[in-house]
């Protein structure tokens, strides 16, 4: 298929800059396969959910991954901009830079006057290695006192961050630091809601993966099939691993809050649709044709045009399901990305 395929016209208006308030009272758009769309709320996720399905949440935490740095060459410096995109070491990350292109492998890099790093090796499309001067929980903590939340491009570009930022663009059950961009679908989760859905019987099972920069950039290639995706680190339990293939026996259904809970499920299923104990990378790039293994529901915003997501939802919902449903929002005032309205899809 060909990235043409998956375009469409999205005016600047549509594009949320702040969360809904409350969390939950956002709109959530249902699209059901051979039946007419329902303009819901997040609120009426309980209405449908029923006892022996499975909500399976990633309660990955987003850092601070965003740091400003004074490159030093000789008696030459020039300001940049990090974004740490994954951890390779207890002292290295890679991150991408802008500006990119003036950096190379030597440079030494200062950010917010105490922390160093040198760049290690330059990758493509801005990004670099870099190996800090701290190690481990130091490096931590400094990340933390110099970084700020990595706002998705097209929030950062239009407003400046502020406070509110830390809280919004982080989910109520996030647990384990790593991500650098926030698994969007569980922002509208409240703590009140998760209560009323395990008080139906339904249950609640946490996985981990760790969303990387490369989540925004952009698919270059006209044909997909030639696009290569980044590499994220995921973990399944067996206790997760166990709970969906009870509930999946026992003919409840896996619904999945967020394309990074669904592309690790179905990273750690087989192909009878079996999930098992996952720990390791992922670049599973989901397009129209795949089969799905082991996911009935998918709980999601609405994504950027061309983008692998809408690829993804294309493939779970039906590509012209999709076209028509994005239609739909857009001519209805849902808010798009990041901060915005979501959707609920059952598998086509």
């Amino acid at each position: 298929m060909q990235l043409s395929d998956f375009d469409f016209d999205l005016p600047e208006t549509a594009i949320a800059l702040r969360p809904a308030e409350p969390r939950d009272s956002a709109r959530m758009l249902l699209v059901r396969p051979g039946a007419r769309w329902a303009d819901l709320r997040v609120s009426d996720l309980p209405s449908q959910l029923r006892a022996g399905d499975v909500l399976v949440l990633n309660d990955t935490r987003v850092i601070p991954a965003r740091m400003s740095a004074t490159r030093i060459r000789g008696a030459s410096e020039i300001r940049t901009e990090a974004t740490l995109h994954q951890r390779l070491a207890p002292d290295t990350w890679s991150a991408f830079m802008r500006p990119g292109k003036r950096l190379s492998p030597g440079d030494d890099l200062v950010f917010g006057g105490c922390l160093t790093a040198s760049v290690v090796e330059k990758r493509e499309g801005g990004e670099v290695v870099l190996n800090f001067s701290l190690s481990g929980l130091a490096l931590d903590l400094a990340v933390a006192e110099i970084g700020v939340m990595p706002l998705p491009p097209y929030i950062a570009a239009k407003r400046p961050q502020d406070q509110r930022d830390k809280a919004d663009y982080q989910t109520v059950y996030a647990a384990a630091d790593g991500s650098v961009a926030a698994p969007t679908a569980g922002l509208h989760f409240t703590p009140s809601l998760l209560a009323q859905i395990e008080a139906l019987g339904v249950h609640l099972a946490f996985v981990r993966l760790h969303v990387g920069a490369g989540t925004f950039l952009p698919v270059k290639v006209d044909d997909i099939a030639t696009h290569k995706m980044h590499a994220e680190y995921g973990e399944v339990t067996s206790a997760t691993a166990d709970t969906i293939n009870a509930a999946r026996a026992a003919g409840g259904r896996v619904v999945c809050v967020g394309t990074t809970s669904l592309r690790l499920i179905e990273s750690a299923a087989d192909q009878d649709g079996r999930v098992h104990p996952f720990a390791d990378e992922t670049a599973i790039f989901i397009t129209p044709g795949y089969r799905f293994r082991a996911v009935d529901g998918l709980m999601t915003n609405f994504h950027l045009p061309k983008s692998t997501l809408f690829m993804l939802v294309s493939a779970f919902a039906g590509l012209e399901v999709m076209r028509e449903a994005y239609r739909r929002a857009i001519d209805t005032g849902y808010r798009f990305y990041s901060y915005g309205d979501s959707s609920l899809l059952w598998r086509a």
